[in-house]
């Protein structure tokens, strides 16, 4: 913990003494990995939702663009709200809000285990929704402020909890919601009650964090920027986003609608279908925790540059390949393609310094409601068009991850989170 002098420095000095312990401190890894515990139980509740969609889409006679709707309704919630928490969180703030928002996502899985309708149904996600929403700007900050030196490996740790929690999501389709049904979800509950316990002991450390004297770097002021530098800066925005774009509707693609796709091209049963999506979603959560540390030895923008490079004819190859060369593939495109998910967050993060909730609730909330829109808009098509031929087209959406070549390189972005 960082420790306060006996003198009371001028206001401008007290800042610059604590951004510089800051940037001094060891990595607090029993937080960072509390953290990502959480983020593990926060997203394994997530995945609750696409897992039921084979038993919604069954009892409830649903169509594949209602199962969007679902989808949608989570994500967008989500989307939505991250920024705004983040932006409150950048000037403001607040640690209690971390085991409130889990009190959110267990009123949620209540509810959805007992919905009798689909507009309930609707009511437990949105509630869910606002759950993530609360948790993941303020966890991102948690990370940042344990993190030291050590931002990439600090992240990895965060975001591979969860995308381990997502890729759980065949697996309680195969283990639970055929089993039990819908009335699988009230487990869920019993993950939220130990999620707000967790969230309590991080919120103490935060708050003592930031008793003990911790800022944040401090916000660039809107007219100190250079206007060209300002515009580059917007650009580099934009393309994260594109990013995110292309990499959110694959994943959706493959989160929401691969196993349709396997039943029907390779008739299989819905549990065997679930093997499937796992080896995509695991290997995925792996690489989010490589990326991390890869871009800290070999810069930032070569992770993301490279996880598209390798990752695109993969994705692409999927629907032509035998079942075998199918599961060969999805572990290394899962892989290769999410390695550099954390890595965005923190190239972000570094072209706007002292926004990092804002920040990190725009990727990872935009992510989300990419995610959301995605299934929703996917879901329509497949109605239409048939779940063969837009799975066949989703296999080229990573590659929008071609703009990463347009990106600034590290020592610019570096260059420009120092100035």
């Amino acid at each position: 913990m960082l420790q306060q002098s006996n003198t009371t420095p001028a206001p401008t000095e007290k800042t610059s003494i604590a951004q510089s312990q800051a940037t001094s401190q060891s990595t607090v890894y029993r937080i960072l990995l509390a953290i990502s515990f959480v983020h593990l139980f926060n997203d394994s509740i997530q995945a609750v939702i696409p897992a039921i969609f084979p038993i919604l889409k069954q009892n409830m006679q649903l169509t594949y663009t209602q199962l969007g709707w679902i989808a949608f309704a989570i994500n967008f919630t989500s989307a939505i709200m991250q920024p705004i928490i983040g932006w409150a969180a950048d000037r403001r703030p607040t640690p209690l809000v971390l085991p409130i928002g889990m009190c959110f996502t267990l009123t949620g899985m209540l509810l959805l285990a007992f919905a009798p309708s689909y507009w309930v149904v609707l009511l437990a996600v949105t509630l869910v929704g606002l759950g993530s929403a609360a948790f993941h700007p303020e966890g991102s900050r948690v990370s940042h402020m344990a993190a030291g030196m050590r931002k990439g490996l600090a992240q990895s740790i965060f975001q591979v909890g969860g995308n381990t929690g997502s890729a759980l999501a065949p697996l309680l389709t195969k283990w639970i919601f055929i089993p039990y049904g819908q009335f699988g979800a009230i487990g869920f509950t019993f993950i939220a009650a130990a999620g707000i316990a967790v969230q309590t002991y991080i919120a103490r450390w935060y708050q003592g964090m930031l008793n003990s004297g911790y800022v944040f770097t401090k916000r660039r002021a809107s007219g100190s920027v250079d206007p060209a530098k300002r515009k580059r800066i917007i650009w580099a925005t934009i393309i994260l986003v594109m990013i995110v774009f292309g990499r959110s509707w694959y994943g959706a693609a493959m989160g929401s609608y691969y196993s349709f796709y396997l039943m029907n091209q390779y008739q299989l049963s819905l549990e065997d279908a679930q093997i499937y999506v796992f080896l995509f979603l695991v290997s995925g959560a792996i690489g989010t925790f490589f990326g991390g540390p890869l871009a800290d030895r070999f810069g930032k923008r070569n992770v993301i540059k490279f996880s598209f490079l390798f990752g695109v004819p993969l994705a692409i190859a999927i629907p032509f390949v035998s079942l075998t060369w199918a599961s060969i593939l999805l572990l290394l495109t899962g892989f290769i393609l999410m390695s550099s998910f954390s890595v965005v967050v923190v190239y972000a993060q570094m072209l706007h310094p002292g926004s990092i909730g804002t920040v990190s609730g725009l990727i990872t909330g935009l992510a989300f409601g990419m995610g959301g829109l995605g299934s929703l808009v996917l879901g329509n098509f497949i109605d239409t068009y048939g779940i063969t031929n837009v799975m066949l087209i989703c296999g080229f959406l990573p590659l929008i991850g071609m703009l990463t070549w347009l990106l600034p390189s590290d020592r610019t972005l570096q260059e420009w989170s120092n100035s």
